[in-house]
């Protein structure tokens, strides 16, 4: 018992900086506009700060997971910790966009190792029929400073501004790493006795894809971050050109976005477990498609919100439950680099789909969106085979 109740305070301790995390990261899309204005760029190109971060913190995540099967989870969680302390704290200096999307990179570069080393964590402390409720809180840790990110942030940044918004996100991880103290790390000393050479880590890549059940998993995670990135990232755009809403309006439209997550989390990984996977993940690849194809007719504010919201659901009735099966796929000896390569291909896929939907908005907004929410449809289609066996 005293075992569980340790496990459960570190998964706490993760969960605060997994929000954290999320909250700065979401923060960015809903400025874009503001700080468009502020640094006198085009949108497209103050763009580039979401593109920037997400793609520096999926490939570096790919050397955290190798390290971490070496020297622990818990060092690497806390040293990418300080270091996005550390590099928040700086972005708050920027003088012009080009320092901006600079240090967005090498925030992305130096916080990687926090959330998904997290995930690693839980597939090392709890049994596979077990993960649903910590990967569900977790998740739901995400999803919540993801709702609040892009919300609180775009509403309070004409009140403190956007300097002021980096400066407490330093402030909190410097909080948060104090509270952690040894925590993290004390349960972890066993993993240090598995150190792969770098003929084993260059083969465990291979193995992880070489299996039919690895390769369409983690295809299906990049898709999903290209997908909801692309979304998201230009939400703040859409509300603008569509409705002429300002900044509040914006965080009042996109108020929903992680919300389902924050809320039913738990409850999503628990269902998971006990109906399997293939039921949950369909309905959510499907309802994100339909909700975005009505962003792109005529509909009104409010159901623009509510599509947003639905939007977000589909993500949590997706992501967390293709990390459950990386967790599997990796098991606990090749854990970290198993977990290392989802976010690879989640965040590389977010930075992939904020680039590739910035590019075809040349032909409009509308249309961009019916283009992504026709290849989700597709995708929902051949995910029914492709995932059936992902039962209870």
């Amino acid at each position: 018992m005293s075992t569980l109740n340790d496990h459960s305070k570190i998964i706490w301790l993760l969960s605060l900086a997994a929000a954290l995390i999320f909250f700065q990261a979401y923060m960015i899309a809903p400025l874009i506009p503001k700080l468009s204005e502020v640094f006198g760029v085009p949108e497209q190109q103050i763009g580039l700060v979401v593109p920037a971060y997400m793609i520096a913190y999926g490939i570096s995540i790919l050397f955290y997971g190798m390290i971490s099967d070496r020297v622990g989870r818990g060092k690497i969680i806390k040293i990418s910790l300080f270091a996005f302390m550390l590099l928040t704290a700086f972005t708050a200096l920027a003088q012009s966009s080009s320092q901006l999307i600079v240090l967005r990179l090498l925030t992305g570069l130096g916080a990687s190792g926090v959330v998904p080393m997290s995930l690693a964590l839980v597939g090392d402390l709890y049994e596979p029929n077990e993960r649903g409720k910590p990967l569900g809180l977790l998740f739901a840790a995400m999803e919540g400073g993801m709702a609040l990110g892009s919300t609180a942030g775009v509403m309070l940044e004409p009140f403190i501004g956007w300097r002021m918004l980096f400066l407490g996100m330093a402030i909190l991880a410097a909080i948060i790493l104090w509270l952690q103290g040894d925590k993290i790390s004390r349960p972890y000393q066993k993993q240090e006795t598995y150190k792969p050479t770098a003929g084993q880590l260059l083969s465990g890549f291979y193995k992880l894809l070489s299996t039919a059940r690895g390769l369409k998993t983690y295809c299906f995670v990049f898709w999903n971050g290209i997908f909801h990135s692309g979304i998201f990232t230009w939400l703040g755009l859409y509300f603008v050109q569509k409705y002429d809403l300002g900044a509040i309006g914006i965080g009042l439209a996109i108020l929903g976005y992680g919300l389902p997550g924050f809320f039913f989390g738990s409850l999503i990984g628990r269902a998971a477990d006990r109906y399997g996977r293939f039921r949950i993940i369909i309905p959510g690849l499907g309802i994100a498609a339909l909700a975005t194809a009505l962003l792109a007719t005529n509909i009104s504010v409010i159901m623009a919100a509510v599509a947003v919201t639905v939007i977000s659901l589909g993500y949590d009735l997706t992501q967390p439950l293709f990390a459950g099966i990386v967790t599997e796929i990796g098991g606990k000896k090749q854990g970290g680099q198993a977990m290392g390569l989802n976010v690879f291909a989640l965040f590389t896929g977010f930075g992939v789909g904020s680039l590739v939907f910035g590019e075809i908005l040349g032909f409009g907004l509308d249309n961009a969106l019916l283009v992504f929410a026709a290849i989700q449809f597709f995708v929902t289609i051949i995910a029914v085979p492709l995932l059936k066996n992902e039962k209870k």
